[in-house]
């Protein structure tokens, strides 16, 4: 039973920063492009409004079911067969910007590789529980993970989604790193995958060509460089205050779709320093809390699930910042939490349930 069902205060006052946010700073960041798109200025900010709504509904939901249900077998078993069919079909469905990500229901758009993180967690969580003892033993220990999540990885590459492979990989990694493998296998795995990593960027031209970007977005102003030069004006402008809420410039059909993917560029803009510092002490709250409720669980299965869940956050958080500040190439990741999008928002607020729900058996004191 849990000791009267108190969540982790700082970790759920952080998603409420951030969710909150999230509406104000998307209605910020799309009410010109909504107006010119759809002559309505509150079109994205209605939209992510109700997803916000609907994921904080999961959420609460989320965080009064005992997580060790998702442990049993029968769970895991039809989540991972569910998502690998979404993610089988979602293949044969109508490309949205060269990508097929997304299916379309009932005029909503569903992401089954957002869904995939979840399982694969659920799967790596039971997974380590039950054979950590024996963790360098690699048939027997990782060999299981490294199929299902090889698996869902090679789906999610055929999308094509390089963004999303990397975080399931980096959540399984940490995952398995904090089960107690030996690092010698982490290092063989890295070199390993290098080459794999090296065709995956130089066998694709519009990777090459992001990859140039990132070490010279000036060679390509006006191609493959705008959207970081773009970014890096906005961030720059904001300097430590910002241009005020509203007044920001770059999103004026500067910055390619403002809203998403490049939110905490609109961020720093409008709200500056000030306001970007407050959301990465958001995110850095998340992964201290986080990792700290791994280390209080009262079992292992509760202590991976929340190693996994807080390394999704922050691998996505830190990729998604790192574009925007022109650190690495450019991806398709959302800021957690705050970029548009229903699918992210929602899965995301899920995640954020089932951690709080580990919170709240954590061990009295911590």
């Amino acid at each position: 039973m849990a000791r009267k069902l108190k969540s982790d205060k700082v970790l759920f006052m952080a998603t409420l920063l951030l969710v909150g946010a999230s509406v104000i700073m998307v209605y910020s960041a799309s009410a010109v492009l909504a107006q010119n798109r759809y002559s309505q200025p509150y079109f994205f900010l209605i939209r992510q409004a109700m997803w916000a709504a609907l994921g904080l509904a999961v959420m609460s939901i989320a965080m009064r079911f005992d997580y060790r249900n998702y442990r049993a077998p029968s769970f895991i078993w039809l989540s991972l067969g569910g998502v690998t069919l979404a993610l089988v079909a979602v293949l044969f469905s109508r490309p949205i910007n060269g990508s097929s990500r997304w299916f379309g229901l009932g005029g909503i758009g569903v992401q089954p590789s957002e869904l995939a993180k979840l399982s694969a967690i659920f799967f790596t969580a039971a997974i380590l529980e039950r054979r950590m003892d024996r963790i360098d033993e690699i048939p027997y220990a990782l060999v299981p993970i490294g199929l299902v999540v090889g698996m869902l990885v090679g789906l999610i590459l055929l999308e094509p989604d390089l963004g999303t492979s990397i975080t399931l990989v980096l959540i399984a990694a940490a995952m398995v790193f904090a089960a107690g493998v030996s690092y010698r296998y982490v290092v063989g795995v890295l070199l390993g995958g290098l080459p794999i990593a090296y065709l995956l960027v130089m066998g694709s031209a519009y990777r090459r060509r992001r990859l140039m970007a990132f070490w010279d977005p000036w060679r390509d102003p006006l191609g493959d460089g705008f959207q970081v030069i773009q970014s890096l004006i906005a961030v720059g402008a904001g300097g430590v205050t910002g241009r005020g809420f509203m007044g920001g410039v770059q999103k004026l059909f500067y910055l390619p779709e403002p809203h998403t993917d490049f939110i905490f560029a609109v961020i720093g803009e409008e709200l500056g320093l000030l306001g970007t510092t407050v959301i990465l002490l958001c995110f850095l709250a998340i992964a201290w809390r986080g990792f700290q409720i791994a280390m209080d669980a009262p079992d292992r299965f509760g202590s991976f699930l929340a190693v996994g869940l807080t390394t999704m956050f922050a691998a996505q958080a830190f990729f998604n910042i790192s574009v925007v500040l022109g650190l690495v190439p450019t991806k398709g990741i959302p800021l957690p939490f705050v970029s548009a999008g229903g699918s992210s928002l929602l899965i995301s607020l899920l995640g954020m349930g089932i951690l709080l729900n580990v919170s709240q058996h954590s061990a009295p004191g911590s």
